[in-house]
């Protein structure tokens, strides 16, 4: 496999993840209907959601920020041809993060374990924009 189309590899992993975070909600939310601890219709506008459901709906909700731009700069170095070994590393390590900080917030939800994931997870897609701005200094 080409180095550059090896970039896909993490982007597919996160979106997996992102998939994955939709099956539990959805299985919560169901879940919350058939124990009387929610209504269908608590859902139309979920201002109050149980708990279980409510993680896995904010966790859902952090895949869309942070990971965006992550999208983003793996686009913008497959099509700049900025994909190199380094990079690599550095996107599987934010996935990893992103897999680490998801499953702390839909299971223990400790904030500070969860906090201290986010962090190491911006500072990869720092990283992953550092190296993008370096390459296309180069260029």
């Amino acid at each position: 496999m080409p180095t550059s189309t090896a970039i896909f590899w993490p982007v597919i992993a996160q979106v997996a993840l992102i998939h994955a975070v939709y099956f539990l909600m959805l299985k919560r939310r169901y879940r919350a209907v058939l124990t009387g601890l929610a209504k269908a219709q608590d859902y139309w506008v979920p201002a109050i959601e149980p708990a279980p459901s409510a993680t896995a709906a904010r966790s859902l909700i952090n895949q869309f920020e942070l990971p965006i731009l992550f999208f983003l700069v793996c686009i913008l170095l497959y099509v700049t041809t900025g994909v190199n070994h380094a990079v690599l590393a550095v996107a599987w390590l934010f996935v990893i993060s992103r897999f680490a900080h998801a499953y702390v917030h839909v299971t223990s939800n400790r904030l500070k374990l969860r906090q201290r994931l986010f962090v190491t997870g911006f500072v990869f897609n720092f990283v992953l924009w550092l190296l993008f701005a370096v390459h296309v200094a180069r260029v």
